[in-house]
C-alpha cells in the first residue's frame, strides 16, 4: 500500500474514533479503549496525572503532634517537690511546738540598789520584786512573766504539775515557773542555778545534792525536806546571776552557792511572805497579812520526795505586798 493511502486511511480512522467519540454516552465513555489504538495513551495521561500529582501532595504534607503543656511534661517533678515541701513544713511545725519555750519573760529582773541597813540593824537579805498576782491557770497555759526569775505569778494547779516535787532537778530535767511557783506560793524556798554556769556542771550538782541533803526543817512549819513542798533547787536560765534563792515576793541574787546567805535568807523570810499557808496553827493564831489558810485536804503528802505526788491545793487569796524597806545582803 502507497504512502498516501495509508494518509487517507489515518484520517479516515481518526474522523472515525471523532465521531464515535462526540456521540456516545458518559457510560461508554468510561469503558476502557482497546489497546494499541493511536488515542489511548495521550487521554490516560490527561486524566490520571493530576490524580497522582494530588496524592502526591497529600503524602507529602507534615502533620504536627501537639506539643504537651508544661505541666504535662514536669508533673512528676512538680508532685515529688510538693510531697517534700509539705513533709519539710510539717517537721518544721512539730521541732517548732516542741522547742518553743512554755514560758515567757517581758524583762530580765536587776534590782534596784537599795540603802544600807542602819546600824545595828537586822540584816534583811535579798530584794523585794514587784509583786505579779498568784492566779491559777489551766495546765498547758503559756504564762508571760513580767519579771524574771519570777518570784510570784500565775502558775499551774494539778497533781505533780503544780506545786512539783521537792527535790534537786538537773540540768536536763522539766522543771518550768508555772510548776514551781506553786510551790513558792506555799512557803518553799528554791534555789535557781543557770545551764550555763557553775551549778550546771558535774562538781556543781554534787554541792546542790550535798546540800539539799543536809538542809533543815522549815523556819515555821518545820517540815523536813522533801516531805511536802521544799525545798526545791532546779535549773533556771532567764536572770543575771549564776545563782539565786527565792522565797514568794523576794530574790536573793549570788554569785556563788553562799549556803550560808541561803539559810539566813530561808530563816529571815521563809514561810513568812506566801500566801497560802500550810501550817496555821504554827503561826500563833495571827497569819501574815493577805495570807489564808490551805484547806488540810489539798495540803501536799508528808512523803519524802521519792514518794507520790503532792496533792493540788486550792486557789488561793492575793497575796500582800512584800515590804519596801528590805536592803540587799552582802553577798
Amino acid at each position: 500500500m502507497s504512502k498516501e493511502s495509508r494518509r487517507r486511511q489515518r484520517a479516515a480512522s481518526q474522523s472515525s474514533n471523532t465521531g464515535a467519540a462526540s456521540g456516545r454516552s458518559p457510560s461508554a465513555g468510561a469503558s476502557t479503549p482497546a489497546a494499541g489504538s493511536a488515542g489511548s495513551g495521550p487521554s490516560q495521561r490527561a486524566t490520571s496525572g493530576p490524580r497522582r500529582s494530588e496524592r502526591a501532595g497529600r503524602r507529602e504534607r507534615v502533620r504536627y503532634a501537639a506539643r504537651p503543656s508544661f505541666m504535662e511534661r514536669y508533673r512528676t517533678g512538680i508532685v515529688g517537690i510538693a510531697v517534700v515541701a509539705a513533709i519539710a513544713l510539717v517537721g518544721l511545725f512539730v521541732f517548732t511546738s516542741a522547742t518553743q519555750s512554755v514560758y515567757a519573760c517581758s524583762h530580765d529582773w536587776q534590782p534596784s540598789p537599795t540603802a544600807s541597813p542602819a546600824v545595828g540593824a537586822s540584816p534583811q537579805p535579798g530584794y523585794v520584786q514587784p509583786d505579779m498576782g498568784n492566779k491559777h491557770v489551766a495546765v498547758g497555759t503559756r504564762v508571760t512573766y513580767t519579771y524574771c526569775p519570777p518570784a510570784s505569778g500565775s502558775h499551774y494547779i494539778g497533781t505533780g504539775v503544780g506545786p512539783i516535787k521537792p527535790r534537786v532537778y538537773g540540768p536536763a530535767d522539766t522543771a518550768i515557773p508555772e510548776g514551781w511557783i506553786h510551790n513558792l506560793e506555799h512557803g518553799a524556798l528554791l534555789i535557781l542555778y543557770r545551764g550555763d554556769g557553775p551549778g550546771a556542771t558535774d562538781a556543781g550538782q554534787a554541792a546542790l545534792r550535798s546540800f539539799y541533803e543536809t538542809y533543815p526543817p522549815s523556819p515555821v512549819c518545820g517540815l523536813q525536806p522533801g516531805t511536802q513542798v521544799g525545798p526545791v533547787f532546779v535549773r533556771f536560765d532567764n536572770m543575771a546571776w549564776p545563782y539565786a534563792a527565792m522565797v514568794w515576793g523576794r530574790v536573793l541574787p549570788l554569785q556563788t552557792l553562799d549556803t550560808a546567805a541561803i539559810l539566813e535568807f530561808d530563816k529571815t523570810y521563809g514561810e513568812r511572805t506566801n500566801p497560802e499557808i500550810i501550817c496555821p496553827d504554827k503561826y500563833g493564831g495571827s497569819l501574815p497579812p493577805g495570807s489564808s489558810a490551805v484547806p488540810s485536804s489539798e495540803i501536799p503528802s508528808t512523803e519524802p520526795s521519792g514518794g507520790s505526788s503532792p496533792a493540788a491545793p486550792s486557789g488561793g487569796s492575793s497575796p500582800a505586798a512584800p515590804s519596801e524597806s528590805a536592803a540587799p545582803s552582802a553577798s
